[in-house]
């Protein structure tokens, strides 16, 4: 394994890779081929108190940081495994943990740092707005005590393994606000209600075993207490949760960038064709020292956009700036792997043709590349709005 100097994170690391080695490349390996879940991982995980990383002691969770909560991630998908299956528990805290009132923190963090209740899903995305957060259609209007739902959500991931979900509603109609982004709100989802009065859930096959869903509101009511803060507000508040997603996403994708500089490493040192390693030739070399470089320098932008996170400071240039560094490094370091593997790159029992598919989903979500360099280039460089 390519060593890292040790860090203030050093026990995380030791701790969070014993417990996955537990889970070896033959579990990851059956959950895929079999599009299952990781329960049995999952809940490990939860039982260890990782999941409740980002909970305050008070609630019950272990208050540490987005930069402890992203090693942990970092460290599942390093050790071979797949963090999308529970990190939505992660980025989901910060709406929760900075905009609830205190009797929904009382209410929901000690159930949710204990496992008794999972936070694995967010509601936001729509077919027809894509990242347009602010044109979403799915309305939530207040009537007697309730807000009633209707709409539709696709690309919501883990909601047959979640209990609760973060929803993004219109309360205020987008002609009616003065700014596109106010009139949206938040609201807390009892999911297994929900599929009981006015929610259809509709799985999506897709390429990686992201269980994902779209998703069909049709009067579906939720108590006025789980509106999360102020209405109106919502879109303000679900960006916390966005940057803490984006920083989470850019160490996972470092942690499978370093997977696979690992593998690919230790595979070109002992292939030997020609009678020499083809780790000796320079074409091997080049592309996987400049994914590592790439590597290296997105952890360090990762940190940068922890850190400011958890001064509660604005993040959002570095949150996307350390997803688009990690996810083309990650990206790079795949190409390489499989590509000196040669045919074995694509035999199931080498895992890399799974992990190649996982990180290639980050290239496109949360956020496509593409409109990362547009917020950049709007937002940090003062260049004309693109779109």
């Amino acid at each position: 394994m390519i060593k890292t100097p040790t860090d203030q994170y050093q026990d995380i690391r030791d701790a969070v890779r014993a417990l996955c080695a537990e889970f070896p490349d033959d579990y990851h390996r059956r959950i895929d081929a079999e599009r299952g879940y990781p329960e049995a991982f999952v809940d490990a995980l939860t039982k260890a108190g990782w999941l409740a990383a980002m909970i305050p002691q008070d609630y019950g969770g272990s208050g540490l940081g987005l930069a402890e909560a992203s090693v942990v991630m970092e460290e599942i998908n390093r050790s071979g495994g797949n963090s999308g299956a529970c990190h939505g528990q992660m980025y989901n805290m910060g709406t929760l943990l900075r905009h609830g009132s205190e009797a929904q923190k009382e209410l929901y963090l000690p159930k949710i740092a204990s496992g008794q209740w999972r936070l694995q899903s967010m509601g936001v995305t729509e077919p027809s707005t894509g990242t347009d957060t602010t044109k979403i259609k799915t309305t939530a209007v207040k009537k007697e005590g309730r807000y009633v739902v209707n709409g539709q959500k696709v690309w919501i991931s883990r909601v047959q393994h979640s209990d609760w979900m973060i929803l993004l509603a219109r309360t205020t109609p987008l002609a009616e606000v003065k700014k596109k982004t106010e009139g949206m709100s938040i609201f807390m989802v009892d999911l297994r209600q929900a599929e009981k009065s006015g929610m259809t859930v509709r799985p999506i096959a897709n390429m990686v075993n992201h269980e994902t869903n779209e998703l069909f509101f049709e009067n579906l009511e939720i108590p006025e207490d789980n509106l999360i803060g102020v209405e109106g507000q919502g879109f303000k508040y679900i960006l916390d949760g966005l940057n803490a997603e984006r920083a989470l996403i850019a160490a996972e994708c470092i942690g499978d960038g370093y997977w696979f500089i690992d593998r690919v490493t230790k595979y070109v040192r002992e292939r030997v064709v020609f009678g020499r390693p083809i780790g000796q030739n320079q074409g091997v070399q080049f592309p996987i020292a400049e994914a590592y470089i790439e590597i290296e320098a997105a952890n360090l932008m990762r940190y940068k956009a922890c850190a400011l996170f958890d001064a509660g400071q604005s993040c959002g240039a570095e949150a996307n700036m350390a997803k688009y560094l990690a996810a083309k490094a990650s990206w790079e370091a795949a190409n390489a792997c499989i590509q000196f593997h040669g045919g074995f790159g694509f035999a199931n029992e080498y895992d890399i043709e799974r992990k190649f598919r996982e990180t290639r989903l980050y290239q496109v979500a949360p956020i496509s590349t593409n409109l990362i360099l547009s917020y950049v280039a709007e937002h940090e460089l003062g260049l004309p709005r693109s779109f």
